[in-house]
């Protein structure tokens, strides 16, 4: 299980920290086998635990929820009542950030589930298996390949309800947790780990649906998102007007930053971090600041880019 420090808070997410394969090679390739005592016991346990906590969290449609933790608040809070458990852990279904929920983000179920397809490639793992099914067949139904070649993937989630309280030999089948897609994006680092899901599942269960779209989306990108620095996508960036949030300084306290910025009770994001107004860009953000049009940008992230050629080297491994 992975955890994370939100204050003293230990919380678990599917998005961000679980990792299959990696407890499966670790708990069962002797290569990799720790030499602790307890070791390659404690990878099979965390193996198993991670299966589980996937099936707690997947939806009625069949994306999978946000997390557990068991510092209800960040502070040990008692949590409303009826809150769903997993062993102990109470539901959240934003268990990392709360601004903007971080489950909200489609990029984390494709990360996710890459993990899990790795696992399910390389084992034939029935749970595994029975997981995937069902989240490729809802995230298919919300993908679009146009004529043309360009695509339409995911973008933000919005969740209702809790999974029901995890009970191992009878698991339940959350018919009071959904999911909604409220929008749709053509990123290319999403839109590269979704492929990858698909490849892997693809690869193993021959769901021909999976493969096709998974070439579909490499194409795309290949094809309609190229320039000469790699491949990416214009986007319009309304985040930058949190440029002028207000920091939290108690009133009376005033220091200075590095570079000589006042820091006191009237200090935004911006204001301490002058160095911003060197930037060949600051202009566009500047405009948008005192009221223009949202800037538009063209990123080419590393993870991006590294998503990218590793998709399609899998693609070429497993389905060429």
């Amino acid at each position: 299980m992975s955890s994370r420090r939100r204050g003293h808070s230990p919380s678990a997410s599917t998005g961000r920290g679980q990792n299959p394969l990696a407890a499966y090679a670790l708990s069962s390739h002797a290569d990799l086998k720790p030499k602790s005592s307890t070791g390659v016991a404690d990878w099979s346990k965390s193996l198993q635990r991670q299966m589980e906590f996937y099936r707690w969290l997947q939806s009625d449609e069949g994306a999978i929820a946000g997390g557990s933790t068991n510092s209800w608040a960040g502070r040990y809070a008692t949590p409303p009542s009826g809150k769903s458990t997993f062993y102990g852990m109470y539901y959240d279904q934003q268990p990392v950030y709360h601004d903007p929920p971080s489950n909200q983000w489609f990029g984390f179920q494709a990360w996710s589930m890459e993990r899990v397809a790795e696992y399910y490639q390389q084992t034939g793992d029935a749970s595994a298996k029975a997981i995937l099914d069902k989240w490729v067949k809802w995230a298919l139904s919300k993908t679009t390949i146009n004529p043309d070649g360009t695509y339409q993937i995911p973008s933000t989630l919005q969740w209702s309800g809790q999974p029901d309280t995890w009970n191992a030999s009878s698991p339940g089948a959350n018919k009071k947790l959904h999911v909604t897609v409220a929008d749709y994006t053509n990123d290319v680092g999403v839109a590269a780990a979704y492929a990858k899901t698909l490849t892997y599942y693809g690869a193993k269960s021959g769901d021909a649906k999976a493969k096709s779209t998974a070439k579909a989306l490499l194409d795309g990108m290949w094809d309609h998102h190229q320039d000469s620095l790699g491949i990416a996508v214009p986007e319009t960036r309304t985040d930058y007007s949190r440029f002028n949030d207000r920091l939290y300084v108690p009133s009376g306290w005033t220091g200075k930053m590095p570079n000589g910025e006042t820091i006191d009770s009237s200090s935004t994001f911006s204001s301490i971090r002058s160095f911003y107004k060197n930037d060949p860009a600051w202009s566009k953000i500047e405009s948008y600041l005192k009221g223009g049009a949202a800037p538009v940008f063209t990123y080419h992230r590393f993870w991006a880019q590294a998503d990218i050629a590793l998709a399609m080297g899998s693609y070429a491994e497993l389905l060429e």
